[in-house]
């Protein structure tokens, strides 16, 4: 064992102890104030403070997983049973779905980047508009990448329950994608 985990070094009670085996080797990102903040916050006042809590901490966590590319961040926004209630053609069902895109846009695009330019929290949703910008150096279908800019936005409705998103109804700027990694003309 290695001599960080030893609990002979530990002065601490058992429950301390296993939080902290629990979270070691967690990537600094994964932390609460690591994850992405969004730019404009808006909030149902008439929420109870910890119902909007968690569901600000689960679409924190999928639109940072956007950008990270960390699947445990996905796993713990997704409820077991999650939904994908817009899927493009092709996409798993369930947890599945988001894990191959991800993988799927990062080959394409290795820097890209989610911003939450504003994240609308009311009852059980949350809306966020997010803003994805990289650079096309990897491969999309038959297309190479030359490094172009990639440039387009996005938008998810959550619907959260127990803190953790189970059904998610979303939009992406497709097109501009498309054109801007030329797999169609412009």
């Amino acid at each position: 064992m290695p001599p960080l985990f030893r609990p002979s070094l530990f002065r601490c009670r058992p429950i301390a102890l296993a939080l902290l085996l629990a979270t070691a080797g967690t990537p600094l990102y994964a932390t609460e104030a690591a994850l992405q903040q969004p730019r404009r916050l808006i909030v149902d006042g008439s929420l109870p403070k910890a119902q909007a809590q968690a569901q600000i901490l689960a679409a924190r966590r999928y639109d940072t997983f956007w950008s990270s590319g960390d699947e445990a961040l996905a796993k713990a926004a997704l409820a077991p049973g999650f939904t994908d209630r817009t899927p493009p053609p092709g996409r798993l069902p369930g947890l599945p779905g988001p894990l191959a895109a991800s993988r799927t846009v990062r080959a394409a695009i290795p820097d890209i980047h989610a911003e939450i330019e504003q994240m609308i929290v009311a009852g059980d949703r949350v809306v966020v508009h997010l803003h994805f910008t990289g650079h096309f150096s990897g491969r999309f279908k038959d297309v190479q990448g030359r490094g172009q800019p990639i440039d387009f936005i996005a938008t998810d409705i959550y619907r959260v329950v127990d803190g953790r998103i189970a059904d998610n109804w979303h939009i992406e700027d497709n097109l501009a994608f498309l054109q801007q990694v030329g797999a169609i003309a412009q």
